[in-house]
C-alpha cells in the first residue's frame, strides 16, 4: 500500500514538473513582463529621492574618565540624542533656519538618525526629492541639534565631523533591485498559477487517471487513429 502511494506521489511530482516544462515559455513571458514593468515604473513613475548625510562627534564632559566608561555612558544617551534631534522644537527651529515651507511632521519623516554601537558619532540623514534641499536641511539640523544636545545633556562639546554635501546620485528608487524583485514575483506567480491549474484540474487525460479514479486495472487503450 505504501509502495503504491509513494509511486503515485512520485508520478504526480513528475507530472507537475512536466507541466512546468511545457509552460516554460509562459513562465518566462510573465517573468520578463513583470520585470520590465517594474523597471519602467521605477524609471518613469517613481520620483527619485536624494539623501544627504552629516556627522557629528559628541565629547562627554568628564574628559578624565577612561574610554570604556566614557563609551558605556555614551551608549545610554543614544536614544536621548535621537529624541532631541527629532524633537518638534529642534525641527521647528530647523524649518525657520532653512526657510523651508515644510511642517515639522513632514520634516520628521525625511530625517533618520543612526549612531554606531560604542561610539559617540551621530549620523543625521535627510531624504528629499531636491538634492540641494536635502543637504541644506541636513546641515541645518546638525547646527540646531548640536546646540540643543549641549544644552540638554551637558556634554562638553559637539564637533562637526562631516558636513552634508549635495548628493549627485539618487538614493531611491533602486532600479536594478526593483526590476529583479518584479521578475522574481512574476516567476513565482507564473509557477504557482501553473501548479494550481494542474492540481485543480480533475479532467481525465491519461490512462493512469482512469485507474486512479475507478480503481480498476486498465486492460487496453483505443488509439486515436487521426494521430497515426
Amino acid at each position: 500500500m505504501n509502495t503504491k502511494d509513494n509511486a503515485s506521489i512520485e508520478i504526480d511530482v513528475l507530472q507537475l514538473l512536466k507541466k512546468l516544462w511545457s509552460k516554460k515559455f509562459l513562465i518566462i513571458f510573465v517573468t520578463l513582463f513583470l520585470g520590465t514593468l517594474s523597471l519602467l515604473g521605477s524609471i518613469f513613475i517613481l520620483k527619485p529621492s536624494y539623501t544627504a548625510t552629516t556627522r557629528i562627534y559628541v565629547v562627554n564632559q568628564s574628559g578624565d574618565s577612561n574610554l570604556n566608561q566614557d563609551l558605556q555612558a555614551g551608549s545610554y544617551l543614544v536614544n536621548d540624542y535621537k529624541e532631541i534631534i527629532n524633537s518638534p522644537e529642534v525641527l521647528s527651529d530647523v524649518i525657520t533656519d532653512a526657510k523651508s515651507n515644510l511642517s515639522t511632521q513632514q520634516l520628521s519623516k525625511m530625517v533618520s538618525v543612526s549612531i554606531p554601537t560604542d561610539t559617540r558619532l551621530i549620523a543625521i540623514s535627510v531624504e528629499n526629492q531636491d538634492p540641494k534641499e536635502a543637504a541644506k536641511l541636513a546641515n541645518s539640523i546638525r547646527k540646531v541639534s548640536s546646540e540643543k544636545i549641549k544644552t540638554v545633556t551637558k556634554v562638553q562639546d559637539v564637533t562637526t565631523l562631516e558636513e552634508a554635501e549635495v548628493p549627485d546620485k539618487p538614493s531611491s528608487p533602486n532600479i536594478k533591485r526593483n526590476a529583479v524583485l518584479g521578475a522574481l514575483v512574476g516567476a513565482f506567480l507564473a509557477v504557482v498559477g501553473v501548479l494550481l491549474g494542474e492540481i485543480l484540474d480533475d479532467r481525465v487525460r491519461r490512462a493512469e487517471d482512469v485507474e486512479e479514479v475507478l480503481g480498476l486495472t486498465l486492460l487496453g487503450i483505443v488509439p486515436d487513429m487521426s494521430k497515426m
